[in-house]
């Protein structure tokens, strides 16, 4: 089966949406993932839910490339979260086609993030996407087994875990744990790579996680390991950020050196 590449915002979030779709399709990504929300206030989000003439522009140039959306990002489970918000958002990942929402967990008490969780894809499947939940080594879930018992509290089964190489690596997950998830609950994988040490401040973990990784292959992280205990064929989003190149050199060269590397290490 032939291996499908998304771009992840992530990788080059100074773009909106329509100059990103352009660019994926210059570079050899077949689907892009949107960051409608913002993750922080120094980064960019683009709310193409409130924005109709960017959303018109964003839909355009899918028409006119091919690039289709995998996935819409970023809700962050908070206790004080009201998924009913969250409808014009879902909306306009289905505008798009989306496939995908992505949640990561800011609620510390996980019975209640899992009631959130059941809420939000309840909300999510009603446009026909589906959520999935991405868990992080500094957050209330830090890991795969936690994501995992989140998930199925839940009591979803079309809800999804979002494994990311980096994170995986960083955390306390297992590859034997990651063979015995059912293949429903991972529907693509976030890749990227990045050196390793013993041990990682938070800010480290942080820095890592939103600023510099490197393209797959380029690190220390044992990628085709770890893609070889999760479906066949699922799409690989390439997410990672690379900072200081993109300052250098404009994202454009980063979304190209990036899926050069992933296929000179996957052979596709």
């Amino acid at each position: 089966m032939k291996t499908s590449f998304s771009l992840a915002h992530l990788t080059v979030l100074s773009l909106a949406p329509p100059e990103m779709i352009a660019v994926a399709s210059r570079t050899g990504y077949q689907t892009v993932g949107l960051r409608l929300i913002r993750v922080t206030e120094t980064t960019p989000g683009y709310p193409l839910m409130d924005d109709k003439p960017m959303m018109r522009a964003t839909k355009s140039a899918m028409a006119a490339t091919g690039v289709g959306v995998l996935d819409i990002e970023f809700v962050k489970v908070t206790p004080e979260i009201e998924v009913s918000s969250l409808e014009p958002f879902v909306a306009a990942g289905a505008e798009l086609g989306a496939r995908c929402v992505i949640t990561s967990p800011y609620d510390p008490d996980l019975a209640r993030l899992a009631d959130r969780l059941a809420a939000i894809s309840d909300l999510s499947s009603q446009y026909r996407l589906r959520t999935v939940l991405e868990f992080f080594p500094w957050t209330v879930v830090p890991d795969l087994d936690t994501a995992l018992k989140v998930v199925e509290a839940a009591k979803r089964p079309e809800l999804g875990i979002l494994v990311d190489t980096l994170h995986f690596n960083r955390s306390a997950s297992r590859l034997e744990r990651l063979g015995e998830i059912p293949a429903a609950r991972l529907p693509f994988v976030h890749v990227c790579d990045a050196p390793m040490q013993d041990s990682y401040t938070t800010e480290e973990l942080l820095h890592a996680g939103r600023a510099e990784r490197l393209p797959p292959g380029e690190g220390d992280i044992d990628i085709k390991a770890i893609l070889r205990h999760m479906p066949d064929g699922i799409p690989l989003a390439l997410e990672v950020p690379m900072t200081a190149m993109t300052a250098a050199e404009g994202a454009e060269a980063v979304a190209l050196r990036v899926r050069q590397a992933a296929g000179r290490l996957l052979a596709v």
